[in-house]
């Protein structure tokens, strides 16, 4: 599927019981009151490191929309946000495409970029999974149970086989999985 160089990551942050978002796209909720003694503490230059090793982000429209209302979190890092619709570009760095996942990972992202972040919608992640093109996900946890909203996996239709490649557990209460998707 992908070069040996490039990994394609899933992440998303969700409640205990799979949400992403309430039905009214608020996720005010993923800020955390809790305190977790043996959890570790995110600092600031850990988060300038991560984010400063991704050279790209995969989304879909509605993640775009939501993203600008909540002031950008991706910088000046190319963003390919995927959509039948007509958008405005806000930023530079963000390239409207309107194939399929599959072709934009292999024809276009995968020659350019090794570490490649989906960063959603749970549309988005359906087709990723369906179309074998994550080499992981990363499911950061958030210590609350939302009862309703939008769902983080759609229907896949399919058994997928993980392996736990790590656990990350936050003074916060986020505990963060990180799994490996076996591929056949």
């Amino acid at each position: 599927m992908n070069a040996t160089s490039t990994k394609v990551t899933i992440h998303m942050v969700a409640s205990l019981d799979g949400f992403i978002a309430k039905k009214d796209n608020s996720i005010d909720w993923m800020k955390s009151s809790d305190n977790y003694e043996k959890g570790i503490t995110l600092t600031e230059e850990k988060i300038v490191e991560f984010i400063n090793s991704i050279d790209c982000y995969v989304m879909g429209s509605k993640t775009y929309e939501h993203a600008l209302e909540l002031g950008w979190p991706y910088g000046e890092v190319p963003v390919y946000v995927l959509t039948q619709r007509k958008l405005k570009a806000e930023r530079k760095t963000v390239i409207f495409y309107q194939g399929n996942p599959q072709e934009l990972i292999k024809n276009t992202l995968g020659a350019k970029f090794q570490n490649i972040w989906m960063v959603g919608g749970s549309m988005l992640t359906k087709a990723f999974i369906q179309q074998d093109l994550a080499d992981e996900i990363i499911l950061s946890v958030m210590p609350v149970i939302l009862g309703d909203g939008k769902p983080f996996f759609d229907f896949i239709g399919k058994e997928v086989e993980l392996h736990l490649k790590d656990v990350t557990a936050y003074k916060d209460g986020m505990v963060e999985l990180c799994y490996e998707l076996k591929k056949e």
